[in-house]
């Protein structure tokens, strides 16, 4: 795993809910199937409405034309972030989609739980509201260790809440790997 993660980012709204991450629709593409997979990242945020994305004038799409990797790494969103259902297949979509961590006001407990279960991404809490500090398309480095955000566009630097014992089962790969690693499996 990546000591500094750098990327672009991507910034949405309150209660943004697993059906906006990956439209039910699109539950139907195999999540081990190689060509499959990628439909998941192609549809990723597909489901999000105009006035929940922070987007610039004239709009940014997070998926451009048939790509299936986005170009943004790091999503910002606020409060209640990936409610709605308890399907995997959201953050799973997001990380094929090229996210590498989220940072919100706080989590639904399910999707945060998935996140972490699956070692999909890194689910970073902000104490403080970032979706309103931050721009779709600001230059973003987080220092994992530190557990610091920069905003390397405007030079702004934030706190983040620590990673704590989910740390580990991410650095694993997912949570049956973790689990063997630390010998609680054979």
């Amino acid at each position: 795993m990546e000591k500094i993660i750098k990327g672009k980012a991507f910034v949405l709204g309150n209660n943004i809910d697993t059906d906006q991450i990956i439209p039910a629709e699109h539950l139907v593409y195999s999540m081990t199937d190689p060509e499959e997979i990628k439909k998941y990242g192609h549809f990723a945020f597909s489901g999000v409405p105009a006035s929940q994305a922070g987007l610039p004038q004239g709009g940014v799409q997070f998926i451009e034309g048939e790509n299936h990797i986005s170009e943004f790494s790091i999503v910002i969103g606020g409060a209640n972030f990936g409610c709605g259902s308890s399907r995997e297949h959201a953050p799973f979509a997001l990380q094929v989609a090229g996210v590498k961590a989220i940072v919100a006001e706080s989590y639904a407990r399910i999707f945060f739980r998935n996140s972490v279960d699956g070692g999909f991404l890194l689910p970073y809490e902000t104490p403080v509201k970032l979706n309103d500090k931050i721009k779709t398309g600001d230059e973003l480095e987080i220092e994992v260790a530190s557990n610091i955000l920069k905003n390397v566009t405007t030079g702004e630097s934030f706190n983040l809440r620590a990673l704590g014992d989910i740390l580990p089962i991410i650095e694993a790969g997912d949570i049956f790997k973790y689990a063997r690693q630390s010998g609680m499996l054979a």
